[in-house]
């Protein structure tokens, strides 16, 4: 029974627990955290490494009015529990439940939304400044992991604030990984400090051994500048953030609570910029989690006893896309493959092991991939960047001026394109045919199926220049893979089902629900054309154009932003062709989508087959007879 969690509902509970009390609510609230994820799914091993340090914050610090800021957000979840959200938990990540990440819309205690790694250091900063300027006293604290620590982004964050010299707090959560296993010199560097006893010695102790020194030592202290600078960059730990201008601190046991709210406390007086470095481990106190961080860093349901994941009968699109890769690197020895981070949850797990010289895990520094993508094509190579949609985003720039621009050959497999599901908002990949079709000299696609994703791929590595190709989360439609590949023409779409009453184009996803909303009109007396278009740029000009022609309407779906998306596309092609047509666009609003089940955020967006029939039926009612109208209209208000 959870005694001492029960009590809890605000940090000030906290402040009023003995030691062994808090060492007990640790216990208590790894419980908590193994029994909700294990339900709803979620981030586990992260959150299970933070126990004591997220307890230890909020015993030192007095949330909401000192900020706390966690990087990356899936590391946050005592926090929730701690800011009055336990009763919640069973609620994580479910449709109108409690969001996986920091929410400010949530809670109060909530400081910034972090869903995206490597923010924490400059929102931090900004709200310290905002401070300072505002004649405010309170304190500002980033949590950032190491694997967050690998990106630029918290370098350039981490020099601003040494140069500002305002007081913050950055706390450094030092668990050896971010999701795959971290890399990199600044892992390295995380490493030495770990394991090298001469890096726990400060700089007090190297002064005090110089003045030991028999007849110079006071005077060589003093006089010896260069030598002791020397001294210090051998002897000091951190000594990479001390030159940035931070005072470093560490490391220290982040699984020691006693030692945590001592070290927090006298942080909190102390002026100026401060890096405390914490030592943690991944999946404390949960075996299954601590024995494979990477499994259980975001894992869906499964068995509490055991640690067995739910199995899924059908493979998924990352898994068709890391048999590809291992299947094409045993014939094509120009293939590399470039991931931010991400060695599992892209599938490249197998060819990281069978092909470790052909395979290049960056951290978390999309950036850097891509432009690091560009310079193995200009040099001869067939670089493959795997890479979640949302986490794109963030190379934007290097897409277009060091790959598009020199119509460089990068491929791009862009991983869970379009709703996620639970991870919500910051994951959902809703953008990208919006931000990559207006990009000259790119190709995009988008599969409708698992055997269309192979010869997508396939099809990649004949086409000149840059080609995007975006793929769901999760299973595909069950369709069996054919031995035999087929090569896609660039805007090569494909028929699936004849018809006359109107056109629906379809993309990706949206040829399933097509299927879908076909069949059911079909039962209506209305039968329509289907077309997977495959193709986002260039389009099947002809294709569409003709349909558009003949049958004057047109629908189009897509599980993409409808603001520039597929269906814009189209539109804009139709009219540059001086073709009249009706279309009806399915697409994603123009609104953050929250988190839930795919299916349900669907519904809820009125893009399940049957608010599609009800939105044609109100856009077209002359396609079907009366009785049906005002079955499908009546449906539609209830």
């Amino acid at each position: 029974m959870d005694e001492i969690l029960n009590t809890i509902n605000s940090p000030r509970d906290l402040k009023k627990l003995s030691l062994p009390e808090m060492t007990q609510l640790a216990n208590e609230i790894r419980q908590l955290l193994v029994k909700s994820v294990a339900k709803c799914g979620g981030h586990l091993a992260s959150n299970l490494g933070v126990v004591e340090l997220s307890l230890a914050l909020h015993m030192v610090f007095d949330s909401p009015e000192d900020k706390i800021i966690w990087d990356v957000g899936h590391q946050a979840y005592v926090h929730k529990i701690l800011t009055g959200r336990r009763e919640q938990m069973s609620t994580l990540r479910q449709y109108g439940g409690i969001s996986g990440f920091p929410k400010v819309e949530e809670s109060e205690h909530d400081a910034f939304n972090t869903g995206h790694s490597s923010t924490s250091i400059s929102a931090a900063l900004g709200m310290a400044l905002a401070r300072d300027l505002q004649g405010q006293s309170n304190s500002v604290v980033a949590v950032i992991g190491d694997g967050a620590l690998t990106a630029g982004m918290a370098f350039e964050a981490l020099n601003h604030a040494g140069q500002e010299d305002s007081d913050l707090i950055v706390v450094l959560n030092d668990n050896e990984m971010s999701i795959s296993k971290n890399v990199g010199a600044m892992s390295a560097y995380l490493n030495r400090l770990r394991t090298d006893p001469s890096y726990s010695r400060t700089k007090e102790e190297i002064e005090s051994v110089l003045n030991r020194i028999p007849g110079i030592g006071p005077n060589l202290a003093r006089a010896a500048g260069k030598f002791k600078d020397t001294v210090k960059y051998l002897m000091v730990p951190g000594i990479i953030f001390e030159e940035l201008g931070f005072t470093y601190i560490g490391p220290v046991n982040g699984h020691d609570l006693a030692e945590l709210k001592a070290v927090l406390s006298n942080i909190k007086k102390m002026k100026g910029p401060i890096l405390l470095h914490t030592i943690t481990q991944k999946g404390k106190g949960y075996e299954p989690a601590f024995q494979k961080p990477d499994i259980f860093h975001g894992v869906g349901p499964f068995d509490v006893d055991t640690g067995t994941q739910l199995k899924k009968s059908l493979k998924t699109y990352t898994e068709i896309f890391g048999d590809f890769m291992l299947n094409r690197a045993q014939r094509d020895n120009k293939l590399v493959a470039i991931t931010a981070a991400m060695t599992s949850g892209t599938g490249l797990f197998e060819f990281s092991r069978q092909f470790p010289e052909r395979f290049f895990d960056v951290g978390i520094c999309e950036q850097h991939a891509v432009t690091l993508a560009a310079g193995m094509a200009s040099s001869g190579l067939r670089p493959v960047v795997a890479v979640y949609s949302t986490f794109l985003q963030r190379a934007y720039d290097q897409i277009v001026h060091d790959v598009a621009l020199q119509k460089l050959p990068v491929i791009f497999a862009i991983d869970r394109a379009g709703l996620v599901g639970e991870d919500g908002p910051t994951h959902h990949g809703a953008f990208d045919f919006s931000y990559l079709r207006h990009i000259p000299n790119l190709t995009i696609m988008a599969p409708a199926d698992e055997n269309e994703l192979v010869d997508m791929l396939h099809s990649a590595f004949s086409m000149e220049g840059p080609v995007a190709i975006r793929y769901p989360r999760g299973v595909g439609e069950g369709v069996r893979i054919k031995s035999e590949r087929q090569l896609l023409e660039p805007g090569q779409s494909r028929l699936i089902v004849e018809g006359q009453d109107l056109a629906i184009i379809a993309i990706g996803r949206g040829v399933s629900i097509g299927r879908d909303v076909v069949d059911i009109l079909a039962g209506k007396g209305v039968n329509p054309l289907l077309v997977d278009a495959r193709f986002v740029k260039p389009l099947d000009r002809r294709v569409i154009a003709g349909a558009a022609q003949k049958y004057r309407r047109l629908l189009t779906i897509e599980d993409n932003s409808l603001a520039g998306g597929f269906g814009s596309a189209i539109g804009e092609m139709l009219a540059e062709e001086g073709i009249d047509a009706e279309l009806l666009h399915i697409a994603l609003p123009d609104e953050f989508v929250e988190h839930g089940r795919v299916e349900l955020l669907f519904e809820q967006l009125n893009m399940n087959p049957d608010s599609i029939l009800e939105r044609i039926a109100r856009k077209w009612p002359e396609l079907f007879s009366a009785g049906s109208r005002w079955e499908l209209l009546k449906f539609g208000q209830n």
